[in-house]
């Protein structure tokens, strides 16, 4: 008997940036639905636009599809992102848990991808470009044929966190990764993680006091928290963490 869906972990997944590398997404075991519409609407709500930015498709977008293969039966991986987040690659690879997968570059289209495009667009949506440290989840629950839109809203996260990093590499894939891990699986709290390339943005570093890679801070709450360094103590770094 061949193994399930579930038990092969096949699903569709999307996600969609922001200019200021904020991020929502979705996984759709079942494959039915079109989802980049439906997160263009909930990165609406979320940062309070006028309304959805759908200049960011395609983009801003990447996207995976892990399916079985009906003649050799192997589970197959598609995954393609867009050059504007190309370098995102280890934070897509964190949330879709798909380790060190190398993604394909997106066939690049000037007349969606024009980055006058976006700048025509930067005054109406000026919380596009404003870092608000978001990585959120998009899911719809079905009832009474109603669907409803379920996010995490940031404001309400208890944690606050920014992982800085250098660069983008198999080393920082690997420290995304676990990050990822240790949040998901013994964080028991809403939060949020925003990832900071020091290499990009050296006045965050230096804003936030950040002198060594890798360094997990916890923003809120007060008082700030730093863990530098060696993510391999799952419990130390939960301690840090959770500590008041």
């Amino acid at each position: 008997m061949p193994d399930s869906a579930a038990d092969l972990n096949l699903f569709k997944g999307i996600a969609l940036f922001t200019p200021a590398g904020d991020l929502i997404y979705c996984i759709d075991p079942d494959k039915q639905k079109r989802w980049h519409l439906n997160l263009c609407t909930a990165l609406q709500e979320a940062l309070n636009l006028s309304e959805p930015p759908h200049f960011l498709i395609p983009g801003y977008t990447a996207t995976i599809d892990r399916w079985l293969d009906p003649k050799t039966q192997k589970v197959e991986v598609t995954a393609e992102v867009y050059p504007p987040v190309q370098r995102y690659q280890g934070l897509l690879n964190a949330i879709f848990g798909t380790e060190d997968l190398i993604w394909q570059l997106a066939p690049w289209n000037e007349e969606t991808c024009n980055p006058l495009l976006f700048e025509t667009n930067r005054s109406r949506f000026r919380a596009l470009w404003e870092e608000n440290d978001l990585i959120l989840r998009y899911t719809e629950d079905e009832e009474d044929n109603k669907p409803e839109i379920s996010l995490e809203e940031p404001l309400s996260a208890n944690y606050v966190l920014r992982l800085f990093v250098s660069g983008d590499n198999a080393t920082v894939e690997q420290t995304l990764q676990r990050v990822h891990r240790i949040l998901e699986q013994g964080l028991r709290s809403p939060y949020t993680l925003k990832i900071i390339d020091i290499f990009k943005h050296p006045e965050q570093a230096e804003l936030n006091q950040v002198s060594a890679t890798p360094t997990l801070v916890r923003v809120l709450p007060n008082p700030v928290r730093r863990i530098v360094g060696d993510f391999d103590d799952t419990e130390r770094v939960l301690q840090i963490i959770t500590m008041s």
